[in-house]
């Protein structure tokens, strides 16, 4: 897709339903005097992935004005003379004039540049600009950092989390015995055979007495993780409420583990406080969600967030009639493909360890255990929601089909279509009876979930041929 089509589509996502300016996008009625102002804006787009635009002719309040062909022609040329030299190096913008909905609008196109972060001229890297949450902003010192490492090829988990240390103070940072545990290997009786073993896995990093640990080592076996300064911000949090808001909180507790050191504690942690006691001859914890479930979804959100978002952590948020996990950074993936397509992550070192260590899948088939899992207890469909800065995942206790809506209905047959597709096989009346634990006489019911789906395009018939309803099967849109 090219920038002008691409245009067109964010300026709909940011005018539709609830009008908002987006990261990646800023309404212009008019062309500003503050040059300065200007180069700030253009500054912020050059360091945004994928670049950004002005989208000039529509007001703050997200109606149109009409521009003239003097106006466009000035605006053009001030800005193009503004990304010239005003900013730490040269940029080169586009522009066009492409129509919505019979309004004109003149897009300004300011691509992504690679050697980042561009800042403004005659100043130095404290005086670069990003966007958040449709607003230019001077980057903070850890995103200049983080930038100029990612210009470099340095990733997140090669990066450095704390330097200066011999290798004893390397051991008592991290947890050396949890990761040969793990390895269901005996920890080595010397502190260099166990040093050499962290090093040739990325956790550490050095020589001679002067080491230091990466990220890697850090996010997996920290003892500790606010024992390291740019990390403390990425313990995971859980937060318990009374009922269905978040007026009203019960807890809130934030693990301080390295991910491997401390992922099955968390998940153990977050079932005890989603199930329900069941009182018979002994006491016991039934719970409402599936295990399986949980542990895919917060092993997900561990492993391909994004660790340039700052602001934002990782939140497992309980109430009594759903469960949100929610991580920083948007799914690389279509939300409607995360069960057939193959895993895409931002840190593929942290996903082949976590993987490695019998944390994860890194064959995408995680995303369709968990769906298989709600399935199988007939639990309304997970809802996957991709916001722009970050990912949400809704989880459901049980409800009865007539108190679901129709969304979750379509939802559910959806996902059950993408499931089965992926067991080479086709959905058809029985499968969805089976999905939504309906009785036999009940395939009108399950024909009207299918023809809900088939109407909003998410799936269609496998069989063209046949002619009777009771004999179609149906495959997802995109087979």
């Amino acid at each position: 897709m090219n920038w002008k089509d691409k245009a067109l589509d964010i300026l709909k996502e940011s005018l539709k339903p609830i009008p908002h300016e987006l990261s990646e996008l800023d309404w212009k009625c008019n062309l500003s005097s503050k040059s300065d102002r200007l180069a700030k804006h253009i500054c912020a787009f050059c360091n945004h992935h994928g670049g950004g635009m002005f989208a000039y002719g529509i007001s703050d309040d997200a109606s149109f004005v009409t521009l003239s062909k003097e106006q466009i022609e000035l605006i053009v040329r001030n800005l193009g003379n503004v990304a010239h030299n005003n900013l730490s190096q040269a940029i080169d913008i586009d522009h066009a004039v492409l129509e919505y909905e019979g309004h004109p609008i003149l897009f300004v196109y300011v691509p992504e540049q690679r050697e980042k972060p561009i800042f403004l001229r005659g100043k130095d890297y404290h005086e670069a600009y990003c966007r958040v949450n449709g607003q230019t902003r001077k980057m903070s010192d850890l995103q200049v950092r983080n930038m100029i490492a990612t210009s470099q090829g340095l990733r997140f988990e090669e990066r450095v989390a704390k330097r200066g240390l011999t290798k004893s103070g390397v051991l008592q940072l991290l947890n050396f015995r949890k990761f040969f545990e793990l390895q269901d290997k005996a920890v080595p009786k010397s502190v260099d055979s166990v040093i050499a073993r962290m090093a040739e896995c990325g956790f550490c990093i050095g020589a001679d007495d002067d080491w230091s640990i990466t990220n890697l080592g850090a996010i997996l076996f920290a003892n500790n993780l606010s024992d390291f300064d740019e990390l403390g911000s990425r313990k995971v949090v859980v937060r318990k409420y009374m009922g269905v808001n978040n007026r009203n909180i019960l807890f809130e507790q934030f693990g301080k583990y390295g991910y491997a050191v401390g992922f099955e504690g968390l998940v153990d942690f977050i079932m005890k406080n989603v199930s329900t006691e069941d009182i018979g001859v002994k006491r016991k914890d039934v719970a409402d969600y599936p295990r399986i479930a949980i542990r895919e979804f917060v092993a997900n959100a561990l492993v391909h967030q994004d660790f340039d978002i700052c602001g934002i952590s990782i939140a497992i948020e309980i109430f009594s009639n759903r469960i949100v996990i929610t991580n920083p950074g948007a799914p690389l993936n279509d939300i409607n493909r995360l069960i057939d397509l193959p895993p895409n992550s931002r840190n593929e070192k942290l996903a082949e360890h976590m993987f490695l260590l019998g944390f994860c899948e890194r064959r995408g088939s995680g995303i369709d255990r968990a769906v298989a899992a709600i399935e199988e207890m007939h639990l309304p469909a997970a809802k996957i929601a991709k916001e722009e800065m970050c990912t949400r995942v809704t989880l459901y206790p049980h409800k009865d089909l007539k108190d679901m809506t129709k969304e979750e209905k379509i939802e559910a047959c959806y996902q059950h279509a993408c499931l089965v597709n992926e067991d080479g096989k086709s959905m058809n009346n029985q499968s969805v009876r089976e999905r939504f634990n309906l009785k036999k006489t009940q395939s009108s019911v399950a024909s009207r979930i299918i023809a809900d789906t088939q109407e909003v395009g998410l799936i269609k018939i496998a069989n063209t041929d046949i002619v009777s309803k009771k004999l179609m099967t149906y495959v997802p849109y995109y087979v």
